[in-house]
């Protein structure tokens, strides 16, 4: 059947069809989690066929009460996951008349599993879900599929999964933007030679992939900069961080700079460099502008982060689950490619904001970063210098 023949067959289908027709195409990125080129429908085997384009920014949706289950992965990983995007999903749900369980696996894939199925049995219509392995939460979203639950992928792509949408920044823009930032700090910037390592996320998260896949490709043809280490930290595991960076540190004494994924194992990367008396003088980067990473960006240790507004993620998520719950089509900007299935995922993916010490007040004006717990002591005064309001 042709592809235009097939996209009629499946509306004609019904909008909220969970099985049927599909396209079978398996182009699009090289890689899971690289955008495709071209919108494209979403297949019905998973939601109903989409169009059109989608941003944070628009009006609420009519989600008519009904039942919307979301599960946040961690409390260690990020202060996101605690403070800001649920705050915004909360907002979120109450413009769009959702009645929304908000819940936090606490690191647990089991706990995640457990609290998807009371939610399943509690009659939520649509689940979202920030995974913490791909396996366990595929299986979370065969089971919602099987009872006619649509499910959506929060922030990270579950590779062999099913959900109907992926809504995320686009991951390896973020990779980019690091790499492409980490070039330019002050310790590092028209230097010869600068000798550098990886401190990567944790290997079971498609994010700490995509970044990665990112960063790389942009520092492997830096001029002058080589590589002396790269590892990943379980479960963006801190202390973790902090032990493995600091036999890298053993290694390499004279490195200029660390690629570290995200604030919070820039935070222990920083108390290495501290215990050497180096902090300040290797470049170290960061991602989700945490109190602590924004803090160390004033003092001069941490060179930039990325933000990552939590109401571009939480919003878009928003409003298609009251899309889906309701049997209408959400729009969407792009399509990932699963690799481990080859499924193109419909997808809305949102631009990252590098974050150094000449923008450093963006996110905390924005009320993203608490003013209130970032400007305190003789951060006062440097958050008024930034030009906090």
């Amino acid at each position: 059947m042709r592809k235009g023949a097939l996209s009629t067959a499946c509306a004609v289908a019904g909008v909220i069809a969970l099985a049927g027709c599909g396209s079978s195409s398996s182009g699009g990125g090289k890689s899971s989690g690289t955008p495709s080129s071209g919108t494209g429908g979403m297949s019905s085997s998973s939601a109903p066929a989409t169009g059109g384009s989608a941003t944070a920014a628009a009006g609420g949706v009519d989600g008519k009460g009904a039942k919307v289950g979301i599960i946040l992965p961690d409390r260690q990983s990020s202060n996101r996951w605690i403070s800001s995007d649920p705050e915004a999903l909360k907002a979120r749900c109450k413009t769009d008349n959702l009645s929304c369980d908000i819940q936090n696996a606490n690191g647990s894939a089991q706990q995640m599993t457990t609290i998807a199925t009371k939610m399943m049995n509690d009659g939520v219509k649509v689940l979202a879900l920030v995974n913490l392995d791909s396996a366990s939460a595929a299986q979370i979203e065969k089971t919602a599929k099987s009872k006619g639950i649509y499910t959506i992928d929060y922030d990270r792509l579950t590779l062999g999964g099913s959900a109907s949408l992926y809504v995320s920044f686009d991951n390896v823009k973020v990779g980019q933007l690091q790499g492409k930032t980490l070039e330019q700090c002050s310790q590092v910037k028209g230097k010869s030679a600068v000798q550098y390592v990886d401190l990567n996320g944790a290997p079971t998260d498609n994010n700490a992939t995509l970044f990665k896949q990112g960063y790389d490709s942009v520092l492997k043809d830096a001029k002058g900069w080589t590589k002396v280490g790269d590892q990943s930290v379980p479960n963006w595991d801190n202390q973790q961080a902090g032990i493995i960076f600091t036999s890298m540190l053993q290694k390499a004494p004279k490195l200029n700079a660390v690629m570290v994924a995200n604030d919070g194992m820039a935070g222990s990367v920083v108390t290495a460099l501290q215990k050497q008396g180096l902090a300040g003088k290797v470049a170290v980067s960061g991602q989700d502008a945490t109190v602590q990473g924004l803090q160390r960006i004033m003092d001069g240790t941490q060179c930039f982060t990325i933000y990552k507004p939590s109401t571009e993620e939480a919003y878009p998520v928003i409003d298609a689950a009251a899309d889906l719950a309701n049997g209408k089509p959400p729009k969407t900007t792009t399509q990932i490619k699963d690799t481990q299935t080859g499924r193109e995922v419909p997808a809305i993916l949102a631009p990252p904001i590098a974050i150094t010490k000449a923008n450093v007040a963006v996110p905390i004006n924005a009320g993203y970063t608490p003013k209130s717990t970032t400007c305190v002591g003789k951060y006062v005064a440097l958050c008024k210098a930034a030009g906090v309001k």
